[in-house]
């Protein structure tokens, strides 16, 4: 990675995930979406089995010797190759791991048509094109490796989180979580945007029971309606239709069936 120039945090990011998402937009009325989400599991409350407790991490301050000692220490424990370096600066740069638990769609720009030979002899800002927005579901429980600097804070893991995906809306949505596991329990503590989330992965060692990141929603998991533009609404509303139009299917189908099976031991059975 090279060098950040003074004052610009600066940080470059790997990716890895195997889960597929979904689109739904309102040109593709015919969307996959519903075979990956449905608007039960993706925007209903879930019952919460972490616990936003606060955790208290020991967040000491380390002279330059011991946060050697500690990359020395971190590195001997891993089983990969997502290693820290120390720089010629004094700070470092190491890989976090952050795993996704969005339930609810962002919102991204609709592909653009490329601009025709009128809106080029127009010229920048006149076309006439109109700005749409698609919904997109963030792959499910995803797993994405950044790598960091020891200075990088949690609003900027967010933004460039967003950015990478294309994510219009608005980052303060969202929020970096710290995980931990103690004694069976699993506790959650939502981080301050000013902290740093490669100094507390370097305090907590490598373990992910220690410590591990969640990208959540930044609210107690109601819905925000008013936050979704009208394309967004009348796409959950299809879905929605969709999914009671399924069940109805499958309860008729059902007692169909039932009822067959019934007249067929009626049949069955000898008359007298």
């Amino acid at each position: 990675m090279g060098e950040a120039d003074a004052g610009t945090p600066s940080f470059e990011m790997t990716w890895s995930s195997t889960t597929s998402s979904g689109y739904c937009s309102q040109e593709d009325s015919d969307s996959e979406l519903e075979q990956y989400f449905t608007a039960r599991t993706s925007l209903a409350r879930r019952p919460r089995r972490d616990q936003d407790e606060p955790v208290e991490w020991e967040t000491p301050d380390l002279s330059q010797a011991e946060i050697e000692q500690k990359i020395k220490e971190y590195n001997s424990q891993i089983n990969s190759n997502l290693f820290m370096s120390l720089n010629k600066d004094g700070s470092y740069t190491g890989f976090i791991k952050v795993q996704l638990k969005l339930v609810r769609p962002v919102s991204v720009p609709s592909s653009k048509k490329p601009p025709s030979l009128q809106d080029a002899r127009r010229g920048p800002g006149r076309s006439t094109a109109v700005k749409r927005r698609t919904s997109f579901y963030l792959p499910k429980d995803a797993v994405k490796h950044l790598h960091v600097l020891s200075r990088t804070q949690v609003r900027e893991v967010i933004e460039a989180l967003l950015r990478k995906f294309l994510v219009v809306d608005d980052p303060r949505k969202f929020a970096l979580f710290e995980r931990a596991e103690r004694h069976g329990q699993v506790y959650l503590r939502k981080l301050s945007d000013d902290e740093q989330p490669l100094r507390l992965r370097l305090l907590a060692g490598p373990s992910e029971k220690a410590l591990s990141f969640v990208l959540k929603e930044n609210d107690s998991g109601e819905v925000n309606w008013d936050a979704f533009s009208m394309p967004e609404l009348h796409n959950f509303l299809r879905i929605l239709q969709r999914e009671e139009e399924e069940h109805l299917r499958q309860i008729l189908q059902k007692y169909s069936c039932c009822r067959q099976k019934i007249q067929e031991a009626l049949h069955a059975c000898p008359l007298g």
